[in-house]
């Protein structure tokens, strides 16, 4: 009988962790070309937290890629209203990490040019640039990075724009977090 009870505590323990594995959250950004899946960094708490949320309440889902260039990013998530960098409640500070840079398939926070680098919420950009834009390091917080469809990314900078480099025709988005084991997660990146 007790070896009964050892056996079956045993097999609740690692049913338990295995319920229990943390999950890892990926952005997954749905465009009219394909999607894109992001990988949120725990170097930059906030800003991860702050993505995960506006994406959980659907903010960007009417939103587009607001600012397409190529040789250097996509840039999405701009409301037509100042609020993402007037409104204390909508900026977050800035979390630089130096393993966190600007190298190509990055993901940033964008921001005005306030003194403090506070990011916008409500605006991220993905670098497009195969060199990376290390001039924008130590001012724009890197929160992620790209792990596939980095071809969708290169199809969206190159629609046609206008002279302020917004697409003629809107590149809408739709973001949701994939919540993973990282079984799943180590898939997903192979």
């Amino acid at each position: 009988m007790r070896k009964i009870i050892l056996i079956y505590l045993f097999v609740l323990s690692i049913s338990f962790h295995l319920f229990a594995q943390e999950k890892i959250p990926v952005g997954q950004i749905t465009t009219p070309y394909g999607k894109i899946l992001v990988s949120l960094d725990q170097k930059t708490p906030k800003h991860q937290e702050s993505f995960i949320q506006l994406a959980e309440a659907g903010y960007w889902d009417s939103l587009t890629f607001n600012r397409v260039i190529p040789n250097f990013v996509a840039q999405a998530g701009c409301p037509d209203t100042e609020e993402g960098f007037n409104d204390p409640e909508y900026l977050l500070a800035p979390e630089f990490h130096p393993d966190l840079t600007h190298v190509y398939g990055a993901v940033g926070a964008g921001r005005d040019g306030n003194a403090e680098k506070l990011s916008a919420r409500c605006q991220f950009y993905i670098v497009q640039n195969p060199e990376g834009l290390p001039r924008l390091d130590g001012d724009y917080t890197v929160f992620g990075h790209v792990v596939k469809g980095m071809d969708v990314i290169e199809q969206i900078v190159r629609v046609k724009r206008d002279e302020n480099d917004e697409p003629l025709k809107p590149v809408t988005l739709s973001i949701k977090i994939l919540y993973l084991t990282p079984p799943e997660y180590q898939k997903l990146i192979n």
